[in-house]
């Protein structure tokens, strides 16, 4: 049975998530403030955790912030009833992998839930074994999809777990034009909000620790189409 951490401290929402989660065949730990939230995250092993960002005591903003920290792996769905694509990419940039907009169907929730809990590299993580289909590579970067590691000209990168997502995605279709629509299919989930330009940021943040200073780019814009990630020396746009 997968446990989720769920860390909320309207009543009603609570009750409504976990009746509904629960009668999915989920078991679902609640707790109430940030402070509890924080503690509970931090020393028990959830398969997920539901986050609400305005929480009595810490927000939920410093909550995801620390369980990164500590290489928490964990997914985070962040609840939220700010929605604006500032506010949507401050909360991904605190390490979050997914976001809901309050009020929301339940149907929406569990979509989220099982498109994160099935998500490529956490679900089976512990059946992986150190072998060579675990490493992808292109020109000098290399990643390594077993020890979660990733080295450009041997210099070891550090990255947050959206951005290695996104990388990921890149090195499993190189020279593959990837859209806006596909990024945010397999990096974000299900019925993501294209209104937000979260894509474009994420794509930035990653060309700015992948390619900078580095006379071969390897991310690509094309335009009115999407990205690509090919060998070229060649001026990315």
């Amino acid at each position: 049975m997968k446990r989720i951490l769920l860390v909320e401290d309207e009543i009603n929402v609570v009750s409504f998530i976990q009746k509904g989660l629960s009668e999915e065949g989920y078991e679902v730990v609640v707790a109430f403030d940030g402070d509890s939230g924080m503690r509970m995250a931090l020393s028990n092993e959830f398969d997920l955790i539901i986050l609400d960002i305005m929480l009595p005591g810490i927000n939920g903003l410093d909550i995801c912030k620390e369980i990164r920290n500590k290489e928490i792996i964990t997914p985070v769905l962040f609840l939220t009833a700010l929605g604006t694509a500032e506010n949507v990419v401050i909360g991904l940039d605190k390490g979050a992998d997914d976001y809901l907009i309050k009020p929301f169907k339940f149907i929406e929730l569990l979509a989220r839930v099982k498109s994160l809990l099935r998500r490529i590299g956490y679900t089976n993580f512990q059946s992986l074994s150190p072998q060579e289909e675990h490493k992808h590579i292109i020109a000098d970067l290399e990643l390594n999809d077993y020890t979660k590691t990733v080295k450009r000209d041997g210099k070891e990168i550090s990255l947050t777990s959206t951005e290695y997502r996104l990388l990921l995605l890149f090195l499993r279709n190189k020279k593959r034009v990837l859209s806006r629509v596909d990024i945010l299919e397999n990096v974000w989930g299900v019925n993501f909000d294209m209104g937000t330009n979260v894509v474009d940021v994420y794509v930035n943040y990653l060309r700015k620790k992948i390619d900078k200073d580095k006379q071969n780019k390897l991310i690509h814009t094309v335009v009115g189409m999407g990205y690509v990630l090919k060998e070229t020396y060649e001026k990315s746009n």
